[in-house]
């Protein structure tokens, strides 16, 4: 792990947010993530500078619409981010997650017909 993947790391596991595991280099179809909460179906990437070509965005790219088409939302953040501002990095991770909550939860009649 990067700097920056052990630093988010240290914030996200033992279900720290929102008491959502988040499990780290996780295999989703032919791609590794670098931390996945499948309660609320989010992936979280920490990008390194090969990710700001052409090459590595276009890759992105792909990767992120493979997820999206399995209902899966990516944040991307690079890893000046994380290290410089990982208080609003976690600010966001937290928001999206309670969006992905709220948006999950069923609601059900309070009494059955029939």
């Amino acid at each position: 792990m990067t700097d920056a993947e052990r630093c988010l790391w240290a914030c996200l596991r033992r279900k720290q947010m929102e008491s959502v595991q988040f499990y780290r280099q996780r295999p989703i179809g032919s791609y590794v993530v670098d931390f996945y909460a499948s309660a609320v179906r989010l992936v979280v990437e920490v990008d390194g500078s090969q990710h700001m070509d052409a090459t590595g965005q276009a890759h992105d790219e792909r990767r992120t619409a493979f997820l999206a088409s399995r209902g899966i939302r990516v944040l991307r953040f690079d890893n000046r981010q994380v290290l410089a501002e990982t208080q609003a990095v976690l600010e966001e991770i937290l928001r999206v997650v309670r969006e992905r909550k709220s948006a999950k939860s069923p609601r059900t009649p309070l009494f059955k017909r029939g």
